[in-house]
Parts: structure tokens; C-alpha cells; sequence
């Protein structure tokens, strides 16, 4: 041939390559402000593991007689709930330590979450936030809200749409499997004071059962509160979540890349429907009302106009084997009935 193919030396930086790469680097600023919100999530998801795990603490304050004598006993009944824990934690160290476990076990979970997507964007030329953490105020039971990031330039291809959305619930899920594992191995046998039961279970998913019975242990609900068990069940709770075929969830992208618009509008309000009705026999069978913040989350969700990517091309046979192995994720991470309250 005639023609000559002019390279650029691998060893030659490119200027518009770099400066592209430069425009997506985080900032100073934008470091710190991630770094304070990673920081404040640490704590609080420290005092839920505290939370979780400690014996319950009830301080000794009277009801009220009146409805008005709420608005003042509300706030100081949960100022000194948060106190007793606090104290507690100081005088059985032992139990700070489990908070720290819990902690760190979860914002592992979720941090390998949000990097997944991030280095994807990375990947494809994207725009993205570093992960936003958002910390959540004592006695909530996961200590955060949750983290996300924020992409900020079009989705360049189908494909890109694919990756970026279901590389962050894959990296998750890869990361909490050896988190759930320990929590499996290391729970304890039910206590006698929990003979009859605590007032909340938490259900175990299918992820958990098929692990159990892998490593031939049992799976007690009347188990004292695990802080590695407790992460990887949160963990698990949130990949169901986000895997959800509807609007912008991540599940939504993949549904999104692999059907295209119209399916994933159908799809999305097929898994409404369902959720809906899983959370009507949820409160009636478990006395649950959790089912119901799927449903608002799901009804928000479908009313957000998904991006549609620059370019639609034919995905290959690598993407549908991940949409299969994403899909079989889905099943052992999802439970219908993820709390029982008695």
C-alpha cells in the first residue's frame, strides 16, 4: 500500500487529550467539599453501627397529656435517646468498635458503588462529579441517605449508557459478597432475652440464604444485630434499589441501552405496578410500610425523562452476557419483603 498511517508517539502527550483530561479532573475545591461530606458520613454512619447493635436505650421522660406537649417532647426525647447512645458507646468501647466496623463496611459498599459509575464516565469522556456522600442525623439506621454522582455532558453512545450505569450496582455488589460472608460467619446464636422475637426482622435476600446454606449455618432472625451482617444487608438493599428497570436508576440505564425507549418506558411502569402491589401485601402480611417508599421512589423516577445517548448503536454480545449476569444480580439481591414488623 501507498498510503502511510501517521501515529502519535506513545511516548508524545497529546495537548487536547490532556487538556480534556485536566477539564475532568475534580478541583481543589470540589476535593475538599466531597472530602467533608465523606468525613460527616463516617461519623454518622458510626453512631447507626452504635445504633444498630448497642442494647436499646430509653431515657425516662413521661408522655405528654396534651397533642401540644409533643412539639417540645419530641425533639428532647430524641436528643436524649442520641445522649444515652453516645454515652453508652463511651463506657463499652466494644461496641464503638462495631460501629466502626459497620461504618467501614458499608461506605466501602457504597463507595465502590459510586467509583464504578465514575470510572466509567472516566472511560468514555464523560463529565461527572466525584461521589457526593450524604450524611444522615442519629438513629437512622444506615447513617446516610445514600451517595451519588452528578454527570454533567451528554451520554455520547448506547453503549456508554450501559457501562455507566451498571458498572456502579456490579462494583457494589463484587465488594459487599466477602462483607456478607463474614456477617454470615461471624453471627451469633440467638440470646434468651430475645425469646419472643425482635420487633423489626429483617429479611434476609437470596444472596444470603444461598451463602448460608453454601456454608451450611443458620440464618436466625432472633441473632443479635451483626455489624458486618447489618452492612452487607443495607448493601444489598440498595443494589435492589438502584437495579430497578425505571427511569433514571441504574437499572433503568441498562433497560434503557439494551430495549431501547419505548421498552423502557413499558418496562418501568410494569415494575411500578408490581411494587405497588408488593407494597399492599407487605403491609398487610409484614406490617411493613417500607414497600411504600419503593413506590414513591418508583412514581418520582417515572416522571423524569430519561436522556436519550448521541448515538444508538448495536450492542455486542459482551454487553448482553453483563445485561444477563446484572439480571441474575437482581434476583439474588431483591426480596419482596425486605422488613417484617411485629
Amino acid at each position: 500500500m501507498s498510503e502511510t498511517a501517521h501515529a502519535i508517539s506513545p511516548f508524545t502527550e497529546d495537548p487536547l487529550a490532556s487538556a480534556y483530561d485536566l477539564e475532568l479532573r475534580p478541583t481543589t475545591r470540589e476535593l475538599l467539599r466531597h472530602s467533608m461530606l465523606l468525613l460527616a458520613t463516617v461519623i454518622t454512619m458510626t453512631f447507626a453501627g452504635i445504633f444498630v447493635t448497642a442494647p436499646e436505650q430509653v431515657p425516662a421522660i413521661s408522655l405528654p397529656q396534651t397533642l401540644l406537649g409533643y412539639l417540645p417532647y419530641v425533639p428532647r426525647y430524641y436528643l436524649q435517646t442520641t445522649a444515652m447512645y453516645v454515652w453508652f458507646a463511651i463506657l463499652n468501647p466494644q461496641y464503638l468498635a462495631k460501629g466502626i466496623q459497620f461504618s467501614i463496611s458499608l461506605l466501602v459498599i457504597l463507595f465502590s458503588h459510586e467509583m464504578g459509575h465514575y470510572l466509567a464516565c472516566r472511560r468514555y469522556g464523560v463529565s461527572a462529579t466525584l461521589p457526593f456522600f450524604i450524611p444522615a442525623p442519629p438513629l437512622f439506621i444506615a447513617g446516610t441517605f445514600g451517595a451519588f454522582i452528578k454527570i454533567r455532558s451528554s451520554i455520547p453512545s448506547r453503549r456508554a449508557l450501559f457501562d455507566i450505569g451498571l458498572a456502579g450496582p456490579l462494583a457494589g455488589f463484587v465488594v459487599l459478597l466477602p462483607i456478607a460472608v463474614m456477617g454470615i460467619i461471624t453471627m451469633a446464636p440467638p440470646t434468651p432475652a430475645a425469646g419472643q422475637g425482635p420487633a423489626i426482622y429483617f429479611n434476609d435476600p437470596l444472596l444470603f440464604r444461598l451463602i448460608a446454606r453454601v456454608l451450611r449455618l443458620p440464618l436466625d432472625p432472633n441473632s443479635p444485630p451483626n455489624p458486618y451482617h447489618m452492612a452487607a444487608w443495607i448493601g444489598v438493599l440498595v443494589t435492589s434499589l438502584n437495579l430497578m428497570p425505571v427511569g433514571q436508576l441504574d437499572g433503568g440505564h441498562g433497560t434503557f441501552a439494551v430495549f431501547g425507549q419505548y421498552a423502557h418506558k413499558l418496562i418501568g411502569r410494569i415494575a411500578f405496578v408490581t411494587m405497588a402491589t408488593l407494597a399492599a401485601l407487605g403491609w398487610f402480611w409484614h406490617g411493613s410500610p417500607s414497600g411504600f417508599l419503593y413506590t414513591v421512589l418508583l412514581a418520582v423516577m417515572l416522571l423524569v425523562r430519561h436522556p436519550q445517548p448521541q448515538m444508538m448503536e448495536r450492542l455486542g454480545s459482551r454487553w448482553i452476557l453483563v445485561a444477563i449476569l446484572t439480571l441474575l444480580v437482581f434476583v439474588l439481591s431483591f426480596w419482596p419483603f425486605p422488613i417484617t414488623i411485629t
